[in-house]
């Protein structure tokens, strides 16, 4: 599944298009260290398909990559956050 950034001055998404459906998890940039996941979408013909646990790992690494914290306000995201200690480096 190929996941794309798509990025706005104050912050962004990370998108899968899939059947001509897309799910996307939102987040705003705080600062060049941080940023607050606020919204995990997965629409319903795309759900139980481990699309929203691929967002998540997508954010993960590209907060490794970048550097960057993530403050998880997104339901989803944080009780990801809970289930893998291994992203305890990334998420604040």
């Amino acid at each position: 599944m190929d996941i794309i950034n798509e990025n706005t001055k104050s912050g962004g998404r990370y998108v899968a298009k899939i059947n001509g459906h897309e799910a996307e998890m939102t987040y705003s940039r705080q600062s060049q260290e941080l940023i607050v996941v606020d919204h995990t979408g997965v629409p319903e013909p795309l759900r139980g398909k481990g699309i929203a646990q691929a967002l998540a790992v997508h954010a993960v690494e590209e907060a490794r990559r970048g550097g960057w914290k993530i403050v998880p306000l997104c339901s989803y995201l944080k009780a990801q956050a809970e289930r893998h200690p291994d992203w305890q480096d990334v998420i604040k």
